[in-house]
Formats: structure tokens, C-alpha cells, sequence
């Protein structure tokens, strides 16, 4: 029995449930599971259709893209999510769909606007969109400069990915994480959402405004701050 039986099956579970909540189309997109403590992460296979997924297909990789177990090719976004794990040792599961309103304002370079409660009761900034990758870049290591593309617009604005969970790339697509596949797969569900609500807002009013700090700052603290009551003991 594999040492990553559990590792494998939690992001098996997290794969399924992405395509089970139409965040994926095809073989588009992936989620990865990480064992911090070990430095180790499993992810899902290249190319391979959902429908013939099995949690022993899943590829055991560490946190230097090297392929610990598994016969089949990592996801080509295998190196994206081994930097995030690397600089983030907070998170523990990490989601990439090409979700179609999300991908729509990535392709559009547009963070997406704060502008309802719904948005700010899980984060109180603009869903934020890193800018295209240069030239150099794209040259090299691709994903692998995909994951500096994200960590250097965190760093850039100031934000923590403790606290804002997702992100837009850039003519590409979204990434999400949080402290668990399942957590990361919530977080690419809401981010759908919260992009396709934006852009009903705007098309029914293309002057919307962003909410005002104080209701933005009610909505997150009921959640999330000290004195959070939202949801049971």
C-alpha cells in the first residue's frame, strides 16, 4: 500500500468535484492535494478525461517538480503549483480551471470589482488579475514562471494569500487555493460566481460602483473576523 494513498484520493475527490460542478470542460484544468510536512503534493494526470479517473492515477510529485510516484505525466501546470506550495507553506490544496466567466475577465486583463456583499463576504478587494507575462518569461520555464507571475503581483500589491485565496493570470485563467483541495475547489466555485454576478451587475449598469469600505468590512468580520458569527460553533 502506498504512503499516498490518502494524499492521491483527497485530490482525486478534489478533480472529481471540479468537473461535477461545471468548472471544467473536457480535460481542462486540475487540483492538487499537498502534504506540507513532507514536501510532497499529488495532482492530476495530463490529458486524462475525468470520466476514467481513478485515485490511483493521481502523480506524487515534491516541491521541486520531480515525480516521487505514479507511471503517468503530471499536469502541465505541475511546476505552477509546486512554486506556490514552496513560497506558501500555509496552503495545502490548490485548484486551476479555465471556468468560463472567471477566464473571461482573465482574458480581458480586468480585476473583478468588488461590488456586492456576496463578494466581500469572502475577501474585501477586487478579485485581482496579474498583468500578461513578458517575453522573457514566456522563453523559459513557462509554468514554472507562471507560479512567479502570481507570487509577484501578491508582492506587488501588497496582498496576502492568506487572505485572498484566488487570483486571474493574465490571459490565461484562474488559480485558487486554501488550506485543502476541497477548500481550493470552494474557492474556484465562489470565484465563478463572483465573476459571473460582475458581469451581469455591469451589463445592467456599466457606471456600478464599488460597495462603500464600511459594509465591505461588516460582510467579511461576520465571517471571518474575531467576532464572527455567521454559520454554528
Amino acid at each position: 500500500m502506498s504512503r499516498y494513498n490518502s494524499l492521491k484520493q483527497s485530490a482525486f475527490e478534489a478533480n472529481m468535484q471540479i468537473n461535477e460542478l461545471g468548472l471544467v470542460l473536457f480535460t481542462f484544468g486540475n487540483v492538487s492535494a499537498a502534504d506540507q510536512d513532507n514536501g510532497v503534493f499529488a495532482i492530476k494526470p495530463s490529458g486524462v478525461p475525468y470520466a476514467t479517473l481513478k485515485p490511483e492515477d493521481m502523480v506524487v510529485v515534491d516541491f521541486d517538480s520531480n515525480v516521487i510516484e505514479g507511471t503517468l505525466r503530471p499536469s502541465s501546470d505541475t511546476k505552477t503549483h509546486a512554486v506556490l506550495y514552496k513560497h506558501w507553506p500555509e496552503i495545502a490544496g490548490i485548484a486551476h480551471t479555465h471556468s468560463t466567466y472567471a477566464t473571461a475577465w482573465a482574458q480581458s486583463l480586468k480585476d473583478i470589482p468588488i461590488l456586492g456583499t456576496t463578494h466581500a463576504d469572502h475577501l474585501t478587494v477586487d478579485v485581482p488579475c496579474a498583468r500578461p507575462m513578458d517575453d522573457e518569461m514566456i522563453k523559459g520555464d513557462y509554468e514554472y514562471q507562471t507560479g512567479f507571475q502570481i507570487l509577484n503581483l501578491f508582492e506587488e500589491r501588497k496582498l496576502s494569500h492568506k487572505e485572498v485565496e484566488m487570483v486571474l493570470v493574465g490571459n490565461h485563467a484562474p488559480f485558487t487555493w486554501g488550506n485543502s483541495a476541497k477548500k481550493a475547489v470552494y474557492n474556484s466555485a465562489v470565484l465563478e460566481q463572483l465573476a459571473e454576478m460582475a458581469y451581469l451587475s455591469l451589463q445592467i449598469n456599466p457606471d456600478a460602483s464599488t460597495m462603500k469600505e464600511s459594509l465591505i468590512k461588516k460582510h467579511y468580520d461576520r465571517k471571518h473576523g474575531k467576532d464572527a458569527y455567521y454559520g454554528q460553533k
